[in-house]
């Protein structure tokens, strides 16, 4: 049975977004499943921007099941859009080759070459789709291509044209809007993101159907060349037959309506069309969708005479990568999920878009961040399982870990990605070398197998290997540094001396912690377990980057100790002795 919605003690935007959709659900439809949706046009590279789109839908939806409730979330694929144009660093891509697509539908473009999947559409789908797997996310995928081509459609677009002067009458209270100027420097500065979102809404920033024959909601592809650079020059309500004439290649045609599958509803109107279509409750939208005359707020006035109601849902805000602006799919060189996956578990990941708003931009980072977003994610855990965690963060953290179906996969023995991170570095992957130093990190609780750690290692060692910059990888010294060495002072001596006497008392990652940190002290004539001060830290740091330049040749490196306890006791002394 369902249960009551738990706004009460429930404080996280995913539950009050579920009693909303609830509550709309059973007053628009009582008792009938609920319907979320998200739409993605394959048309290029799907981004972990596009990503949101899917996610905030998910989690809600995933709410909604666990209060008993039957969800049907849709994954609407509009992979019968229009190819504009060719994506930039597509591998396998001619971009003046698969220029000659554009206008076509993206299931009628090639897919990259060497790439599996018959077209442009399945081949950039199938990617998404193994990632939302990964994910957890349950969904019901709908092409927009077998939806008009097989006629599933064809009373509404016939409803469509019969009702063209309602629809254009409502497009036309937007034609006249003016986008907002560019701001000058004397105003205040506003995010340019807004602002291009800004300018690329209104009717007439899109091909809403208008043209010299007058207003038609309907788009064919054209029957000689596949675009959909088409005029439709007439068009009789009660016959239905329809005359358009192609401006790419001067082709025309005189068809029946009724029984004519080769073309689709413009974007304003096909989308809600499909909301009355699907019944859908909820669905989310980004800001170039939510502005004054753009398709989600014209669609209010629009879907009415399908029959239906627009939607609930929030506007969500762009996703950037670790300060890179918004995200482009056109622009090439996006990280997609797939990406992200590559170097963070699912868990994670899914976390990342459950613990902020919709309406509340985030990064995700693919840079040395994602050490300091492991170690937030790691310290949440551990506040999860002694209950000093707080109600909304618990929430987002349970989100994350698990859906309605179940636990997602995570790694038996999470040690800190840094850690793990630092050991691939300096190992180069090598299992044996692994295992060694990970045994040693606890010596009274060693890992026993590399398996205890994953997957956060693979994850940790594709993150070195696919991010990390050569130059800026560790490579440990094979000789000592002699010159350095020869010329250090007493004090320098002395220093290398007590390391030196401490490691086999202090081999684990915790006495070599203690050890580095303790060292400055004892020169200071200090115990070693006092408190720094100013001074102090400044003669850590000093003796930090000596042993960085003997072990590394650089002044920086990953976290001494566990550098120390990678490069072995050994070895460690060979390049250290003075």
């Amino acid at each position: 049975m369902p249960t009551v919605a738990q706004s009460s003690t429930e404080t996280d935007w995913v539950s009050r977004f579920a009693d909303e959709v609830i509550a709309e659900s059973e007053r628009r439809a009582p008792g009938k499943r609920i319907v979320v949706a998200s739409g993605i046009s394959p048309s290029g590279p799907v981004h972990l921007g596009n990503l949101r789109e899917v996610m905030t839908p998910h989690l809600v939806a995933d709410e909604i099941r666990r209060r008993g409730y039957e969800v049907r979330h849709l994954i609407s694929w509009d992979d019968y859009d229009r190819y504009r144009k060719v994506p930039a660093g597509v591998p396998g891509v001619d971009p003046e080759a698969w220029a000659e697509h554009i206008g076509r539908p993206l299931t009628s473009v090639l897919a990259p070459e060497g790439s599996p999947y018959p077209n442009w559409a399945e081949h950039f789908k199938a990617a998404l789709v193994e990632s939302l797997a990964e994910l957890g996310v349950e969904f019901e995928g709908i092409s927009q291509t077998e939806m008009y081509t097989s006629g599933a459609y064809r009373q509404q677009v016939l409803h469509a044209m019969k009702h063209r002067a309602d629809i254009d009458e409502i497009l036309g209270r937007y034609r006249t809007k003016k986008a907002p100027a560019k701001q000058k420097q004397s105003q205040k500065p506003v995010d340019e993101a807004e602002l291009e979102a800004a300018e690329g809404s209104g009717a007439a920033a899109e091909d809403d159907g208008t043209g010299s024959a007058g207003y038609f909601p309907y788009k064919p592809y054209c029957g000689g060349c596949g675009r959909d650079l088409t005029v439709v020059t007439g068009y009789d309500d009660e016959t239905t037959e329809l005359t358009y004439r192609c401006g790419a290649c001067g082709f025309t045609e005189t068809v029946r309506l009724s029984e004519f599958d080769r073309g689709k509803l413009v974007w304003k109107v096909d989308w809600p069309m499909r909301w009355a279509y699907e019944g859908v409750v909820f669905e989310p939208s980004g800001v170039d969708h939510s502005s004054p005359g753009s398709s989600f707020q014209v669609g209010e006035f629009i879907c009415p005479i399908f029959g239906g109601e627009r939607p609930i849902g929030p506007m969500y805000a762009f996703v950037g990568i670790s300060g890179m602006a918004k995200m482009s799919s056109s622009k090439g060189g996006v990280p997609t999920p797939g990406d992200a996956l590559k170097i963070m578990e699912a868990p994670l990941l899914r976390w990342l878009y459950a613990r902020r708003r919709p309406n509340q931009a985030f990064k995700i980072a693919f840079d040395q961040e994602i050490q300091r977003l492991y170690d937030e994610w790691d310290k949440l855990g551990a506040k999860v399982a002694d209950g000093s965690v707080l109600p909304a963060d618990a929430a987002a953290y349970g989100r994350a870990v698990r859906t309605a179906a179940g636990e997602l996969p995570t790694t038996p023995r999470p040690m800190p990605y840094r850690t793990l991170a630092s050991v691939v570095d300096i190992t180069g992957g090598h299992d044996e070398q692994t295992i060694r130093i990970l045994s040693e990190l606890d010596p009274a609780n060693p890992v026993a197998s590399l398996d205890e750690v994953r997957p956060r290692l693979d994850r940790a060692e594709n993150w070195i290997t696919t991010q990390v910059p050569a130059d800026a990888r560790t490579v440990v010294r094979d000789e000592p540094d002699k010159d350095l060495l020869s010329s250090l002072d007493d004090e320098g001596r002395e220093s290398l001396r007590l390391l030196l006497d401490g490691l086999d008392t202090h081999w684990s990652l915790e006495g070599l912690t203690t050890l580095v940190y303790g060292v400055p002290k004892v020169m200071a004539g200090l115990d070693p377990e006092a408190k720094p001060t100013p001074e102090l830290k400044v003669a850590q740091r000093e003796f930090f980057a000596l042993l960085y330049r003997l072990l590394v040749t650089r002044e920086t490196g990953p976290r001494l100790p566990t550098l120390l306890l990678a490069v072995g006791a050994e070895r460690v002394r060979k390049l250290v002795t003075v």
